[in-house]
């Protein structure tokens, strides 16, 4: 059951140009009040699960793809990627965190378009980042390259 909804400009379902959409998180009115977000505000980024509530039954993917369907990209099962098109259709995301207005929280660069239902919220705690080198495929910078730049449009 979701505890927000994505309020956004961006409506449409796009692969780039995440880093500078601001957004707003709104919680359910009728399950919080704004004491649920007290001391969200002292840190700068959150971590935000939502629901792909675009993404139809029919196109989720089980098995193994080539990401954003790029035969210059090396085939990668679907849990070796972060589409969309995943079995449960969750999505996780990291955003920085603008401010806290009641029920509403103001974040740039949430990969959710506007509707997007939200299951969580979390703040961002480096502690919880990876302890050790990362280490991921060539093909990710490629594709990750435009993904938190800023839009042509802004």
């Amino acid at each position: 059951m979701p505890v927000a909804h994505v309020h956004s400009e961006r409506r449409e379902l796009t692969d780039d140009h995440w880093g500078d959409v601001p957004a707003v998180i709104r919680l359910d009115e009728r399950r919080f009040t704004p004491e649920a977000l007290l001391s969200l505000d002292s840190f700068s980024h959150l971590e935000v699960v939502f629901h792909f509530h675009r993404v139809p039954p029919e196109k989720v993917q089980t098995s193994a793809r080539h990401p954003r369907n790029n035969p210059d990209w090396p085939l990668a099962g679907i849990f070796a990627q972060r589409g969309k098109n995943r079995p449960n259709r969750i999505g996780v995301s990291r955003c920085r965190l603008v401010k806290v207005d009641g029920l509403d929280v103001h974040v740039v660069g949430l990969d959710a378009v506007d509707g997007t239902p939200v299951l969580d919220i979390k703040p961002y705690l480096r502690q919880f980042g990876p302890r050790e080198e990362v280490v991921q495929p060539e093909w990710v910078d490629d594709l990750m390259r435009d993904y938190y730049a800023p839009s042509d449009s802004g």
